[in-house]
């Protein structure tokens, strides 16, 4: 929720910006540098000081923003008219990550009027609580202060302890001047971290010396345990050794997947079934969410196997020698779900699913749907028939990169495979051999477990290793920064990171080929600005030969408890593929409601020619994407509106009901999307008539293929895509469809 706050107030103490003090909430501005104490006196040290600004542009956090407009970035992107303010509590603060041990000689902060009254500056060597103060004031002036400092750290930070007025901590620029230029990679501090090890109790491996029972029996008891357990904290990944299995039936319950440890689906041959079933809710499948199954063959003992899922689901890299079904047996409710890079020689059956994306795969045959069925890069899709069958085909996937995946070489040893780029692609990478790729030892990743601090991660990835989470939970406290090329973070088992004390818990530089795959993103109590932010604010590099890619990651605020975030993700970088997320802000569940989970936005693409396959965005309380970037393309998008809007009034702007689902800025001159669906259930104000779904510029560069909007019973649509097409009313739970705009 946004706070009331007289705007025309804050405008006249805004307009003396430079000139102006900082609020009165404790300020910590943290820069990453690797520290060691203080040396020589403050005015020595600035004698020789440097004048490049080696804070500019560098990955930035904050205790607190006061609105997602307000970011910590904006206080290290050069600007004099861009800000961040904190929230208006004592104390406060903002960090950045230099990516370097760096001997700071002085610091310039410019204040906007609400300014620190006491703080310090200090540094840090890891972020982590080892802080040297290299200055301190308890009479602070706001206005522009040049500060001459001495010490060596990788973070640096501004504290604020007091006040100077009832507002937040509001910084215009922080510029940070050293006596050295950080080098990359930054070197460490302590003993080398090493790579590898163990992959946890939560890491259960089987192999097929094993007898069927003991396997049997140690899959069932894993899904006793996870059935029903939608927002515990146990986390599983169940792994199959190549060779061959008889006589099993895998049944998938929360936080738990399924893979083979072969380099290619058929070294893992499982004869029998990998489950999902909705029993536990009378066959509805529609809160069938994070499960998965990668990188086997199956054989289903019926000649079908069952597939019953709901959002964060994903189906890769599985050769199935039979049909699937993708509901329970009475063909109860389901909304799920995305396949890729896998093989159904029989015929595909979604009985009741609502909605479902099949990328770059091969099928025997499809039959059916309810309202959004896309495929791109099928072999065996059906033909293009949206609305009737509800079909939307795209030949070919314009740009994808598979999931980087564990398996073991032929001396059993682990390694992490990570498959090349494809363009125009269709049918699986594995059809003809071995996927295109490149094989990394599990020496060259930091094995992370539940416990393990952001500040020892952020080490091993500033050593230059890679990053793999082991199944748990994991609280982050401090930003883990991603600041290498082609570094690839892969969790297992729905590894979930938690943004403690107001952190984004991950920040993605701009640099090429980074893969961030496999990973659930909790917001914490205290508000953060966003959950995975990919790329710095204005970043303009170009990707397009070796793009960031981000696969399985999935996003939640709210439903294991009270949570809020600004933006759940934010990507700032040209060219990135979003390969299958799921952001959601919890309509169900411990902390779900209007004012305990709030979140604008699920999704906010700032760069260019971003590529998303397979958007599930939901329940956010004002645009649920917003699209800024130029050349944007989105193949398939599944949405529900917010249920809980208390009123019309209380959800409403610029004379509009509502927030569109899917914001394309005013600004945008081209982007393209097929397959989008948008769906309401107003269960706390059921006279809602939310205006439209899809917002859009008029440019005939700016192009929707099959959108449609469907009423679940409880309030209305009144358009899809700005004016156009009719309403989405309670009394017909039907889709209302756009087959082309403009």
């Amino acid at each position: 929720m946004q706070r009331s706050v007289s705007r025309a107030s804050r405008t006249g103490r805004r307009r003396s910006a430079l000139a102006a003090a900082v609020s009165g909430l404790a300020v910590i501005v943290t820069y990453a540098l690797a520290v060691t104490t203080p040396s020589a006196t403050a005015t020595a040290a600035a004698a020789g000081c440097g004048t490049a600004n080696v804070a500019l542009n560098r990955p930035a956090t904050a205790s607190s923003v006061e609105n997602s407009r307000l970011s910590a970035a904006n206080a290290v992107d050069g600007s004099a008219t861009t800000r961040w303010s904190s929230a208006f509590s004592d104390p406060q603060w903002l960090q950045v990550d230099l990516g370097a041990s760096t001997d700071v000689c002085e610091v310039v902060l410019t204040w906007q009027t609400s300014y620190a009254k006491a703080f310090q500056i200090q540094v840090s060597p890891d972020g982590a609580g080892n802080w040297s103060s290299l200055y301190s004031t308890a009479t602070g002036s706001g206005g522009t202060q040049t500060i001459p400092v001495s010490g060596t750290g990788r973070f640096l930070r501004v504290y604020g302890t007091t006040r100077a007025t009832g507002y937040g901590y509001s910084i215009f620029e922080l510029v940070v001047h050293g006596g050295s230029t950080p080098t990359t990679p930054p070197p460490t501090t302590g003993p080398p971290i090493p790579g590898g090890g163990d992959l946890g109790s939560n890491v259960i491996v089987f192999d097929p010396s094993m007898s069927s029972s003991s396997i049997q029996s140690k899959l069932d008891q894993v899904f006793a345990t996870q059935e029903t357990n939608q927002f515990g904290t146990q986390r599983y990944a169940l792994l199959f050794k190549p060779g061959s299995y008889t006589g099993l039936n895998a049944q998938l319950g929360f936080y738990t997947s399924i893979a083979g440890l072969g380099q290619n689906p058929a070294d893992v041959r499982i004869n029998g079934d990998v489950t999902v079933d909705a029993g536990w809710m009378a066959g509805n499948a529609t809160q069938n969410f994070w499960r998965s199954a990668e990188n086997m063959s199956i054989t289903p003992v019926s000649g079908r196997d069952r597939w019953a899922v709901a959002q964060a689901a994903p189906f890769r890299r599985m050769d199935v020698h039979g049909g699937m079904t993708l509901a329970s047996p009475n063909c109860g409710w389901a909304s799920g779900g995305y396949i890729a890079d896998s093989r159904i020689s029989g015929t595909v059956s979604p009985c009741s699913q609502q909605q479902w994306y099949t990328r770059d795969s091969q099928v025997g045959g499809w039959n059916g749907g309810v309202w959004n069925v896309v495929f791109s890069g099928v072999a065996g899709a059906p033909a293009n028939t949206f609305p009737t069958p509800p079909y939307t085909v795209v030949p070919k996937t314009p740009v994808s990169r598979e999931k980087p995946y564990l398996y073991t070489d032929s001396s059993g040893a682990y390694r992490v495979f990570v498959p090349s780029l494809r363009t125009n692609s269709s049918g699986v990478t594995w059809a003809a051999g071995n996927t295109a790729g490149t094989s990394l030892p599990l020496t060259q990743f930091y094995v992370a477990h539940p416990g393990d601090s952001a500040a020892t991660i952020n080490s091993a990835l500033a050593q230059g290793l890679n990053l793999l989470f082991t199944p748990g939970v994991y609280h982050v406290g401090q930003t883990i920064n991603v600041t290498r090329p082609d570094t690839v973070v892969l969790g297992l088992g729905f590894a979930t990171l938690i943004a403690d004390n107001g952190v984004t818990a991950m920040n993605v530089a701009d640099v090429n080929g980074v893969k961030v795959a496999g990973l659930l993103f909790d917001a914490g109590t205290t508000r953060s600005p966003s959950l995975l932010q990919v790329g710095q604010s204005g970043a303009n590099a170009n990707h397009a030969a070796s793009p960031i890619s981000l696969h399985d990651v999935f996003l939640r605020v709210g439903g294991a408890g009270p949570a809020a975030v600004t933006n759940a993700l934010v990507v700032n970088s040209n060219n990135t593929i979003i390969d299958h997320i799921w952001a959601w802000r919890a309509d169900h569940g411990a902390g779900a409601g209007w004012t305990t989970n709030p979140s604008d936005t699920g999704l906010v693409v700032n760069g260019a020619d971003v590529t998303a396959l397979g958007l599930f965005v939901e329940h956010f309380q004002k645009y649920n994407v917003i699209w800024n970037g130029n050349g944007g393309r989105t193949i398939f998008f599944q949405n529900e509106l917010p249920y809980d809007p208390p009123s019309a009034a209380a959800w409403s702007h610029d004379g509009i009901t509502g927030y569109a689902a899917y914001k394309v800025a005013n600004a945008v001159t081209s982007h393209e999307a097929w397959g989008l669906g948008s769906y309401c259930v107003f269960t706390a104000d059921p006279s809602i008539a939310a205006y439209h779904s899809f917002e859009v510029p008029v440019n005939p560069n700016v192009r929707f293929h099959d959108v449609l909007t469907v009423s679940l019973g409880k309030g209305s649509i009144t358009h899809v895509i700005n004016d156009t097409g009719d309403a989405a009313v309670p009394s017909s739970v039907t889709p209302h469809n756009v087959i082309s705009y403009p």
